[in-house]
């Protein structure tokens, strides 16, 4: 069984490491990926749990994959 806490934990780390690789703001970030800075807000949080769709623009918008962003122990978000 999956826990999703902690699925939902690992993507918001990774989500503003690679945000803060490109050294931009939340608001930067929410722009580049079409969305409002409360929600990204939430997902570096771990307080939203978003959808492939979301999880694939937010990769986009950080110049790395999906993948890199749902992978645990991952030290670099973005690459």
């Amino acid at each position: 069984m999956v826990d999703e806490s902690a699925v939902v934990g690992i993507v918001a780390a990774n989500v503003r490491r690679a945000r803060k690789a490109l050294n931009w703001s939340q608001e930067e970030l929410a722009f580049e990926a079409g969305l409002d800075r409360t929600y990204i807000s939430q997902v570096e949080r771990g307080k939203r749990n978003m959808t492939i769709v979301v999880l694939a623009r937010l990769a986009t918008a950080l110049h790395t994959t999906p993948e890199r962003l749902i992978a645990a122990g991952s030290r670099r978000g973005a690459g």
